[in-house]
C-alpha cells in the first residue's frame, strides 16, 4: 500500500492524512451502506481518534481485522462492491505504521478492545465485556515518530 511522502503534516499528500483517510474510508462505507449515522474525528497536534456509529466489527473478528492482511469482513464479499476500500490492508496498515494502535468494537451491548505498540498486540480483551455504548468501531493511533519526522495534524 502507497501511503504518500513521509512528510510533517504542512502538506496534504503527507503520509499521515493518508493513515487518516485510510480508517475515515471504513467509517464512510459503513454510512453510505446506511449502517452509520455519525462519525467522530479528533486530530490533536500529533493522536488521532475516530470513533464511527456503524455496525462494529465482529468481536470474534477484531485481531484478524486489525494485524491480518486480507481479513476483514469486505474482503471477498458482493456486499462491498462500491466500497472505498477493499484490499483488506487500510487499517493493518495504520497499525503497522503507528507507535500506538488502539481500537474497540461495539455491537449488541458488547465491545471488545485492543492495544497496539508498533504493529504488535499488548493487551488484547479475550472475553467480550458488556456496554451501553452504541454500536460502531473506535480508533485511536499516534503515528511511528521515527518515520513520520517531526510530525502534527494540522
Amino acid at each position: 500500500m502507497y501511503i504518500g511522502k513521509l512528510g510533517d503534516g504542512s502538506s496534504d499528500d503527507d503520509g499521515i492524512y493518508v493513515l487518516l483517510k485510510e480508517v475515515l474510508d471504513n467509517c464512510i462505507d459503513e454510512f453510505v451502506m446506511g449502517f452509520g449515522k455519525q462519525i467522530e474525528v479528533d486530530c490533536d497536534g500529533y493522536i488521532v481518534t475516530v470513533r464511527d456509529h456503524g455496525r462494529g466489527i465482529p468481536l470474534e473478528k477484531l485481531l484478524d481485522c486489525s494485524s491480518k492482511i486480507n481479513t476483514g469482513a469486505k474482503y471477498d464479499s458482493e456486499a462491498f462492491k462500491k466500497s472505498v476500500g477493499l484490499n483488506g490492508v487500510g487499517i493493518k496498515a495504520v497499525n503497522a505504521l503507528s507507535k500506538t494502535f488502539n481500537i474497540q468494537s461495539f455491537r449488541e451491548g458488547d465491545t471488545r478492545r485492543i492495544e497496539y505498540s508498533y504493529g504488535e498486540p499488548q493487551e488484547i480483551d479475550k472475553k467480550n465485556k458488556k456496554t451501553q455504548e452504541e454500536n460502531g468501531t473506535f480508533i485511536s493511533f499516534v503515528p511511528d515518530g521515527s518515520m513520520f519526522k517531526k510530525y502534527r495534524y494540522r
